[in-house]
């Protein structure tokens, strides 16, 4: 039996320049060279040693997404097990090989390269999640062993990720998982029961968390408790947003990156950077920017014929929004530091090629958005 039935629709049968989602590649083409100019900026009017390596990868993330768009949208459902299981494996060898940094173990080391598998997993586990479902019809998806194997795959890389540690990341792996669950239609009440269970467990969860990680969270409630220390991030970064006013400074005049007074300036707190030296109408630019890819992701879900196409697309929609969401709230104190990137403009190779390989998966579904497919 076929795993695919062709619709009558729309099919990906001519070159790849006539069907790719072009204003999609654009959007997130320019969402990267904001990037590459942010790191221009934060090294203080220098290519070195952020700017050139953001602009290499995103080159080479663009290849790497058009890549993925021409490919075969069989390819793409078939593999979809396998990329969970791969990088699951990783994940698992972070736990006996990983490489030690800064009091984390997250990173493999393949020698040309330094990888994160939990940025990875997030991609997998979306694909995974989805091709289950695609096997399930909607009557079933409440019944109770098409919720636990589910959460079963959530569960799973959230342990590792939890181990190495790296609470932001698990959390918003087990968002982006659950945000899956929900969209494929589960009941409601399991998620209200779900998150009166995990209230019941703040308790629990908070004696068994790392020390630094009880700071950030006492510190995000009162930033003052240690402005020289675990609340110095917050309050040097409301100053640097506060001070960009409605203009900003200009490119490389922003005194919280070129004095030093922000750490991470490159990474996590990158948009502190941009209201800085961009002010409130470059900051504005930017997040209209942010949502005409979102608007044009959630677009291309809507046109999906098939359960797995919808529920991969939006999904990575959904898990593209929280990071955006959260990275604004932690650089503005509305949220904890977690260390959560802002997509395709805070520095971090793992970072930014899943977020493309994330986009190239959406640009191959759209080129096949009527194509039907099998519960097979």
């Amino acid at each position: 039996m076929s795993l695919f039935n062709s619709g009558s629709g729309r099919e990906a049968t001519g070159p790849i320049s006539f069907n790719v989602h072009w204003p999609l590649v654009l959007s997130v083409l320019l969402l990267g060279m904001a990037g590459v100019l942010l790191q221009y900026s934060v090294a203080g009017g220098d290519f070195s040693p952020w700017a050139w390596r953001h602009a290499a990868r995103l080159m080479l993330g663009l290849v790497i997404m058009l890549m993925i768009a021409a490919l075969d949208v069989r390819t793409i459902f078939s593999l979809s097990y396998a990329v969970y299981a791969v990088v699951l494996l990783m994940l698992l060898g972070v736990e006996f090989l990983g490489v030690k940094s800064m009091g984390a173990q997250r990173w493999l080391d393949f020698g040309v390269a330094r990888v994160q598998p939990s940025e990875f997993i997030r991609l997998g586990l979306i694909l995974a999640l989805a091709r289950f479902y695609q096997s399930v019809y909607h009557s079933d998806v409440s019944r109770p062993i098409n919720l636990l194997i589910p959460l079963l795959m959530i569960g799973l890389p959230c342990l590792l990720i939890f181990r190495q540690p790296d609470l932001g990341t698990m959390i918003m792996l087990a968002v982006t998982g659950l945000s899956v669950v929900f969209l494929a239609g589960v009941r409601r009440r399991y998620f209200i029961g779900g998150g009166l269970a995990v209230l019941a467990a703040i308790p629990l969860v908070w004696q068994n968390m790392l020390t630094y990680q009880k700071e950030r969270v006492l510190v995000f409630l009162d930033p003052n408790r240690d402005p020289l220390g675990a609340g110095y991030h917050i309050i040097q970064s409301k100053i640097g947003i506060g001070s960009g006013g409605l203009w900003g400074k200009g490119l490389v005049e922003g005194t919280q990156s070129r004095l030093n007074f922000l750490p991470e300036k490159h990474t996590d707190f990158i948009f502190t950077i941009f209201a800085e030296e961009l002010g409130f109408f470059g900051s504005l630019a930017l997040m209209l920017l942010f949502m005409l890819m979102l608007f044009l992701i959630f677009q291309s879900a809507r046109q999906m014929k098939s359960q797995y196409a919808r529920l991969v697309t939006a999904s990575i929609g959904v898990s593209i929004s929280f990071y955006i969401v959260v990275n604004l709230a932690m650089v503005m104190g509305l949220a904890p530091v977690v260390g959560v990137p802002l997509p395709l403009v805070s520095y971090g190779g793992t970072s930014l090629l899943t977020f493309m390989v994330s986009i190239g998966v959406v640009l191959c579904l759209e080129r096949h958005a009527l194509t039907e497919m099998s519960r097979g």
